[in-house]
């Protein structure tokens, strides 16, 4: 089966052509992506603006083309907390529903970390043993747990390195001041329902997914992208600790020129760091092992799930 998953997120659309059958990983065979930071669309009421949407229905209409021609049987299409959280969400659905006849779902926070820790579970197996796993994504971090395929913790904060980029830095270098307050923001959202995780027990795998914790890890030393996908990766507590103040005080062209950092998220990697820090940090973990399947892979497999038991009724 060919199908399209259509990822709305908070800072790109990103259209994921995959052949997938049970009992089989998702064979990615084409990507489309587009930059839409729909979390620096969102007005002072936190409506997404004109443009955020017209650059939104602009891509919908673009990825049902691609998929129609790459010959997908089906597209999965959903969206994640930039669209979640607008105030005019209902609305901004609505017009791209009309304008393309695609109708976009919204995962919840839970969800998405649920699905995205049922990827990173089938990618390690169960060898992982009780497993943590942390997002952070463009407009909220998503953290989740457990020693089966369904966590038995799974919540959403606020903490996305989009949002936190426009909410508290103004651009160009950040000063120790701005770092110390998003620092302790951060730490306080996390601490408060960390022991959601903790009662259970230090688990015996942590890995983190995203874009934001792959640029951190090939920034700290991690393999290049263009290494594979079965090359082991991690993002090291010390590590990232001795790049901070250096990422703090650089400008956004220099973070740019980073490996694995690209310049329409340079301004994101110091709130990313920050928030990748605290996690390590509050859960005692010395690195997290980066998972090159996230959320997208986890909306599959459910779905293959769900069709596997179709075909055995």
């Amino acid at each position: 089966m060919r199908l399209g998953v259509l990822d709305i997120g908070s800072n790109t659309g990103h259209l994921l052509v995959v052949d997938a059958h049970g009992g089989a990983p998702p064979l990615p065979a084409s990507s489309f992506k587009r930059p839409l930071r729909l979390a620096e669309h969102l007005d002072a009421a936190g409506a997404v603006g004109a443009d955020g949407i017209e650059a939104l229905t602009a891509f919908t209409a673009e990825a049902l083309v691609v998929a129609e021609e790459k010959g997908c049987e089906g597209m999965l299409a959903f969206a994640t907390s930039a669209v979640r959280d607008a105030t005019n969400s209902d609305a901004v659905l609505r017009h791209v529903r009309e304008r393309t006849g695609v109708d976009i779902g919204v995962l919840s926070g839970e969800d998405e970390a649920r699905l995205t820790f049922l990827a990173v579970r089938r990618w390690f197996g169960w060898s992982a043993g009780r497993l943590a796993v942390f997002d952070i994504g463009g407009g909220s971090l998503e953290i989740a747990a457990g020693s089966e395929e369904a966590p038995d913790v799974a919540w959403s904060l606020p903490l996305g390195a989009a949002r936190l980029a426009r909410t508290h830095l103004t651009g160009g270098a950040v000063d120790e001041d701005t770092v110390r307050a998003l620092r302790r923001q951060v730490r306080a959202e996390i601490a408060r329902d960390a022991g959601q995780l903790l009662r259970a027990g230090r688990p015996d795998r942590a890995a983190a997914t995203s874009k934001t914790f792959r640029s951190l890890a090939r920034i700290c030393g991690a393999a290049p992208s263009a290494d594979g996908l079965l090359v082991a990766r991690s993002l090291p507590l010390d590590a990232l600790r001795e790049w901070l103040p250096k990422l703090a005080a650089m400008e956004p062209a220099e973070l740019a020129g980073l490996p694995g950092v690209s310049a329409s998220r340079a301004h994101q990697i110091v709130p990313g760091a920050l928030v990748a820090e605290a996690c390590m940090d509050i859960f005692d973990l010395a690195a997290l092992e980066i998972c090159p399947w996230a959320l997208r892979e986890g909306v599959i497999l459910e779905r293959l799930d769900a069709l596997s038991v179709l075909d055995a009724q």
